[in-house]
Order: structure tokens, then C-alpha cells, then sequence
């Protein structure tokens, strides 16, 4: 199984990089696209402003949301490569900054899995959710072990944040590292977790800081 995965994601890193980032707005963009029709757009909210002829508001800010998604990849892959690569230097791995993008790009791959039980999840639900529902879940979060009316707000990011796919996602990195530089696997553990794994966990603390 093993090897099976690595054979995978070797693969994945041998795609094109402009071809792998159009397949992957376009998955994205459809599982959006799938998550409002099929669950945000059934809300009882949702449903009073239609009847109201009010929701021309969110039609607006759905456009907006599809539209950023190529920007905020962008972005972010830029920004998570940079410190991949930064780490990658100080313990002498030899990875182009280019390799470090479609490295971030490839992994990014994991995060449409929780969007895709979230939808069915929502789906199979006997009850109408609400959007704070919505909102606030996020499958196998530290948020589902807490009750988020008793949650302080500065806490609701973090605690979705911090998720076993956030940790399968820190897992790709690292195999993604190990597979691109060809050397010891405990090393590209090492660089992820001191550069983008320490730099995340220093963002979550931040947030909970400076939320108002």
C-alpha cells in the first residue's frame, strides 16, 4: 500500500505544473460549486432571503469566491514554497524553488477530500443545517469535540485548522520532499516541520491573539 502511494504521488510530481494547477481549480471550483447548490443554497436562511428576493448579495459574493480561487493558490503556493525552500537550504537539500510550487501545488490535493465528506455529510443529515452548522464543521477537526456556542470566536479558526487531514497534508509534504531530493525521509520530516509545520502553528497562535 505503501508503495503503491508513493508510486502515485511520484507521479503526481513528474505532471505538468500549469496542467496539474488547471485540473485542480477546476476540481475545486466544482466541489464549490457542488457544496452551495447542495448544501449552503438549502439553509432555511437561504431559503427566507430567496423567498424575500434578497439574496442577489450572496449571488455577488459566490461570483467573487470563484473567481479568487486561481489567485489564492497562487498565493499560497508561492508563500509555502518559499518557506519549504528557505528550510530545504538550511539543512543543505539541494530542491529548486520551482520543485518546492509544484510540490505545494500536488499537495494541496488532500484538502478537497474533508470539502467532499462535508458535502455528503450535510447531505445525509436528517435535519435542515444551519449555515453557523456549516460554517463551524470541519470533519475530523478539534472543533467537532467542542460545542462551538461555548467556544470563544478567536477559537473557532484554530480548531478547525487543526485536523487529521492538516496532518495527512504535513505527511504528503514531507513524502513529496523525500521523493523530489532522493535522500533520508527523517531529513525532509525535519524540514517541513521546522519551516512550514512550526510557521503554521505560530500562525493559529497569532490569530487567537489578534482576533477581535
Amino acid at each position: 500500500m505503501l508503495r503503491l502511494w508513493r508510486k502515485s504521488l511520484s507521479a503526481l510530481l513528474n505532471t505538468n505544473t500549469l496542467v496539474y494547477f488547471l485540473i485542480l481549480c477546476i476540481l475545486t471550483l466544482l466541489v464549490l460549486f457542488t457544496k452551495k447548490a447542495l448544501v449552503e443554497n438549502q439553509t432555511l436562511a437561504f431559503q427566507i432571503l430567496q423567498e424575500e428576493g434578497r439574496f442577489g448579495i450572496f449571488r455577488l459574493l459566490n461570483t467573487v469566491q470563484y473567481l479568487s480561487v486561481p489567485l489564492i493558490y497562487l498565493y499560497k503556493f508561492t508563500l509555502i514554497a518559499f518557506v519549504l525552500w528557505i528550510g530545504a537550504m538550511m539543512f543543505g537539500y539541494r530542491i529548486t524553488y520551482r520543485q518546492m510550487w509544484h510540490i505545494a501545488l500536488v499537495s494541496e490535493t488532500v484538502f478537497l477530500l474533508p470539502e467532499l465528506i462535508k458535502i455528503i455529510w450535510f447531505i445525509l443529515s436528517p435535519e435542515l443545517p444551519t449555515l453557523p452548522e456549516i460554517i463551524n464543521f470541519y470533519p475530523l477537526s478539534l472543533m467537532n469535540l467542542f460545542d462551538p456556542a461555548t467556544v470563544p470566536a478567536a477559537w473557532h479558526y484554530p480548531l478547525k485548522a487543526l485536523n487529521l487531514f492538516e496532518v495527512l497534508y504535513w505527511l504528503v509534504l514531507t513524502e513529496a520532499v523525500h521523493l523530489t531530493a532522493g535522500k533520508q525521509w527523517r531529513y525532509a520530516l525535519a524540514i517541513v516541520f521546522t519551516s512550514y509545520v512550526m510557521l503554521f502553528l505560530l500562525w493559529l497562535f497569532y490569530y487567537t491573539i489578534v482576533y477581535k
